[in-house]
């Protein structure tokens, strides 16, 4: 059988399964309809309770991380409650079938949300014949000595080499090409990865990503698993090739995002470096407070008018989904071809006691002031220099400051097991609208492309 025939196979299971799953799904809450309809008080327990454990469940097998979590744990509260009021009612039956149902309804979504790209089947990279992998050992808490990456290296037969107080990254990369490395890789933060990457985007040569930082959110989006720092040398022996955007502001790359307003003053705080977490929880209140000042910053928004200067503007590599201002966003692709941009007007107090309220929830997105769209390029005006948070190093540029996407920029070598992971997911919400889309989209064969 060809590699051709299996996706084509592949596909369709895909699609019956997507199918079968919201086939399910509507028949026990049909089931449940039918059964109970003489009983609203139990009717309405029981569609509610059984429907919020399915959908949750469809996340568990399909998400990743607190997400996974999040709905594993509300899941769990919705199927007890959904057992407990058939019990009442003293229905077996009625309990079997709807359990019986959302296993099959779960199970069927488990296999249909699946990530698109098959490890077994992918096309293995060629090897290398000198592959170099930078590495700053300051990274992360020291990362790089406590997984003995240098000594991984050897065994793999990569060269490592481990930056020194004084070192400039950018010419020890650039060094490593003039010596005819044809694969180069980054041990340390998103901050380092850019630069990296940027040389080999330039040279035309592909990227290993080794999660050495503190955060690693470009690791996360990739798929690659941040905690197996070791395992992303395997990209080195056994990796698939895939492009991705890179993008820029003043021409500096960026494979995350630049944050100017709140994330900007948090990222310039001396404590962030070392809590980044705690440090944006500290100093996020007060300015988003009433008294907080607008930003001196100028753009047009897609509509062309002039945007009123807020709190918070936040341009990225591709789209985030941001559900907390504390960060933890994620994008689903990293191969759209736009910027994200997303703007945060707060006017009064009563509008930050909204927002906090909707940042409890995980539903910022929901706040009045908050404004998002996408963009090819992106500008951005103000009065003097601008203090700026790029891939959480902070920066004070110049203005103007001009913001552009790279598509297809640099070729990332990644691990096969990356391949296996879910896609960086949406994080959940009540309506599961995102489960609910991805699911008929995959059934009818209108999903988008992989990213």
């Amino acid at each position: 059988m060809t590699t051709s025939d299996s996706g084509g196979r592949r596909s369709a299971a895909r699609r019956a399964s997507a199918a079968l799953a919201l086939t399910a799904f509507a028949a026990a809450l049909l089931f449940l309809a039918v059964v109970s309809i003489r009983r609203w008080d139990v009717l309405l327990a029981s569609v509610v309770s059984l429907g919020v454990a399915v959908v949750a469940a469809w996340y568990v097998v399909s998400r990743r991380g607190a997400v996974r979590a999040a709905a594993a744990a509300l899941g769990a509260i919705a199927l007890v409650g959904f057992v407990a009021v058939i019990l009442a009612s003293q229905s077996g039956r009625v309990l079997a079938v709807g359990l019986a149902l959302a296993a099959v309804s779960t199970a069927a979504a488990g296999y249909a949300l699946a990530p698109t790209a098959q490890a077994d089947d992918a096309e293995a990279a060629p090897r290398a014949r000198q592959a170099v992998l930078i590495m700053n050992p300051r990274s992360g808490g020291g990362k790089v000595e406590r997984f003995g990456l240098v000594d991984l290296c050897r065994q793999r037969g990569v060269e490592p080499y481990v930056l020194t107080p004084g070192d400039d990254l950018r010419a020890v990369a650039e060094d490593a090409v003039a010596r005819g490395a044809d694969l180069l890789g980054m041990a340390g933060g998103d901050g380092s990865l850019a630069l990296v990457a940027s040389i080999a985007s330039r040279h035309g040569l592909p990227f290993v990503v080794v999660p050495a930082g503190t955060r690693n959110h470009f690791a996360l989006d990739l798929g690659i698993d941040r905690e197996d720092v070791p395992g992303a040398l395997d990209a080195f022996d056994d990796g698939v090739d895939t492009r991705v955007d890179l993008a820029e502001i003043n021409g500096r790359v960026f494979v995350n995002n630049a944050s100017m307003g709140v994330y900007a003053k948090v990222v310039q705080s001396a404590d962030y470096r070392d809590a980044k977490v705690q440090t944006a929880s500290a100093l996020l209140p007060d300015m988003l407070g009433p008294g907080a000042h607008a930003l001196d910053l100028h753009y047009t928004l897609p509509s062309g008018e002039e945007a009123v200067p807020g709190q918070l503007l936040l341009v990225s590599n591709n789209p985030y989904d941001l559900a907390h201002l504390r960060g933890g966003g994620t994008r689903e692709r990293l191969d759209s071809g736009v910027l994200g941009v997303v703007s945060l007007r707060v006017g009064s107090a009563a509008d930050a006691e909204k927002l906090a309220a909707l940042e409890m929830t995980g539903q910022v997105q929901r706040f009045s002031g908050w404004d998002e769209w996408t963009a090819s390029e992106f500008d951005v005006r103000s009065a003097g220099r601008v203090e700026v948070g790029v891939d959480g190093e902070a920066l004070v540029l110049d203005s103007p400051l001009r913001f552009t996407i790279r598509p297809g920029a640099v070729t990332v070598r990644l691990p096969r097991a990356a391949l296996r992971r879910s896609r960086a997911a949406r994080p959940a919400r009540i309506t599961a609208r995102s489960t609910l889309a991805a699911l008929w989209q995959v059934a009818t064969g209108r999903e988008a492309g992989a990213g």
